[in-house]
């Protein structure tokens, strides 16, 4: 059970971030693990991504966090 979504809608409050890994199957013996990652402003905005670590989906929070506020 994800902590991250209730009902498919995100649960992130405002000011936080919230993530989870996962292994994705891309075929029988092939597995890629990843993060979910959420992030939701003050403000309210929501930023969702999944990358292949929690660092990476930083670096691009912070990219869209660098257009937002321009």
């Amino acid at each position: 059970m994800s902590t991250m979504t209730e009902n498919g809608i995100s649960v992130c409050p405002r000011g936080e971030e919230r993530y989870e890994n996962f292994t994705m199957t891309l075929a029988p013996k092939r597995r890629k693990r990843l993060c979910q990652y959420d992030y939701r402003t003050e403000e309210g905005e929501l930023f969702a991504c999944v990358a292949e670590t929690l660092d990476k989906c930083r670096q691009k929070r912070d990219e869209w966090l660098e257009t937002l506020y321009k």
